[in-house]
């Protein structure tokens, strides 16, 4: 490589003195040090020698191509492009120069700009590996590129963030790259990795909008509404015309709205109008998981309030179909599946609860839907006799007189043999009912889930007959005579 002479522009007043040649051997001087500090990997004090010999003679091409590898090594690549381009430029054969320019383009994912260098250099040099290498990679970061296209298209971030991430093993200070993947990582709800890629280039560089945008993302899907539009509102400052984050701002502040609409509405009873607003607020944006989940988790409780229970259950599924932590739409579904005697899902939600959170709270609330559910698998004495489980002591004897008087088998007497089997049952089931249900003691155990067996008393071995000669009084108390066909009437003994 031809060295150019020295230019003394710029020079300190007393190196005008020196002739080009002394200029020549103190700048070599400056460079020999400048290549001891960078093989100790002592870089900054390399990147200053290589500066003094750069200012000695300003026309040597080695000398750009030197301080470019050491602004390299300090990962300061544009800086090391700009010395790089220089050095090509004073000297068009200078191969290492091509090299690193077209590294430096590829590090920060110029793919189109490095595959130019590099077949610079083979035209130089036509076995050159490293060149031939360093092609290949550009043109894999150029498809990864083009795949990333297509699956930002297709709504296929997963994709997306694999094609960047290998596209980044070569273009390792590509911000371009590294900001689609936060936004995708976003977008997939992957809220930590997207926050710590965006504040990574925040940290390098405080006013790019891009990265202003993605923490904005993250902060807005994580429900942070307000704070997300600061960011989106500093990004468009940066970048006015900085399409995504206008529009995720304009969605940000219409949801924040329409939500706080839905929750006044609410707070002041209008049920309807809540329902509405809560509806009209998920059609904002489908793409905002937790406020959505949040929204769909107000509208169970308006629909609970409006008593469409089964409405309110299907809502609480949605929530938590977005959002698998959500506690408050696990304690919300369980509350409407108590109240539509759905005990083993509510238990189920319960126990969802109380694994994630194990306060006393929710302890007590899965004990009492179990206890729930173990009494509805019993029969439901209250419903065989007709009554209220308020029921006082009168109304319960004349529920017993009426259902003993309909289901007693003599009434059933010229009835098929399967009518008479399935009446004699209901007449049993009945003294059953009013057995336990006119004892307060029995009563109350079984009002609160507790075995009954534990007083003695055996279903299995149960005599209806007893309970109804007891009620109605004296041996053989009366009888069912027919006064015509399917009529009857009682004769007391």
């Amino acid at each position: 490589m031809a060295t150019e002479s020295c230019d003394a522009v710029n020079m300190d007043p007393d190196m005008e003195l020196l002739s080009d040649e002394e200029l020549e051997r103190e700048a070599e001087s400056f460079k020999e040090q400048g290549n001891a500090f960078y093989v100790k990997k002592d870089y900054a004090e390399a990147f200053n020698y290589y500066t003094k010999a750069i200012d000695m003679c300003p026309k040597n091409a080695s000398y750009y191509g030197n301080r470019a590898a050491t602004l390299m090594m300090l990962c300061r690549y544009r800086d090391a492009l700009e010395d790089c381009q220089q050095a090509v430029r004073l000297d068009n054969t200078f191969i290492k120069g091509h090299l690193r320019e077209g590294k430096c383009h590829l590090l920060l994912g110029n793919a189109m700009a490095a595959s130019r260098c590099f077949q610079r250099v083979l035209e130089l040099e036509s076995d050159n590996s490293q060149a031939q290498q360093e092609v290949k990679n550009a043109e894999s970061i150029l498809e990864y590129e083009r795949m990333a296209e297509i699956g930002f298209e297709k709504r296929d971030f997963r994709m997306v963030v694999f094609c960047m991430d290998r596209a980044l093993d070569s273009a390792s200070a590509c911000h371009k790259f590294k900001i689609l993947k936060a936004e995708c990582l976003a977008l997939l709800g992957r809220y930590p990795e997207a926050q710590s890629v965006a504040s990574d280039i925040l940290r390098m560089d405080s006013t790019n909008a891009d990265a202003l945008y993605v923490r904005g993302l993250c902060l807005y899907y994580e429900d942070c509404i307000d704070k997300a539009v600061q960011f989106f509102v500093q990004a468009l400052r940066m970048a006015p015309d900085h399409d995504k984050a206008r529009l995720a701002c304009r969605n940000a502040k219409a949801l924040k709205a329409k939500k706080e609409e839905g929750n006044k509405a609410f707070k002041e009873g209008n049920y309807e109008a809540a329902c509405e607003l809560y509806s009209e607020a998920l059609t904002i944006d489908p793409n905002n998981i937790k406020t959505n989940a949040k929204l769909y988790c107000n509208r169970a409780t308006v629909g609970s309030k409006l008593k469409k229970l089964e409405q309110a259950i299907e809502d609480c599924t949605k929530a938590i179909k977005l959002d698998e932590t959500y506690i408050k739409a696990y304690l919300r579904r369980a509350q409407c599946y108590m109240d539509t005697e759905q005990y083993e899902e509510a238990v189920r939600d319960y126990e969802k609860v109380y694994q994630t959170e194990k306060t006393k709270e929710h302890k007590q609330l899965l004990k009492n839907s179990q206890l729930e559910l173990k009494k509805s698998k019993r029969k439901d004495y209250y419903k065989i006799l007709g009554v209220d489980k308020n029921a006082t002591e009168e109304e319960i004897k004349k529920a017993y007189r009426k259902r003993a008087l309909l289901h007693h088998p003599d009434r059933h007497s010229g009835a098929s043999a399967e009518v008479q089997k399935e009446e004699e049952k209901k007449f049993k089931e009945v003294g059953e009912a009013f057995s336990v249900l006119s004892d307060a003691k029995k009563k109350s155990r079984y009002d609160t889930g507790q075995d009954l067996e534990d007083d003695g008393m055996n279903m299995g071995d149960f005599d209806a007959n007893n309970i109804f000669k007891a009620f109605f009084g004296g041996p053989g108390g009366f009888s069912f005579e027919a006064s015509g066909p399917g009529n009857f009437f009682f004769q007391f003994g």
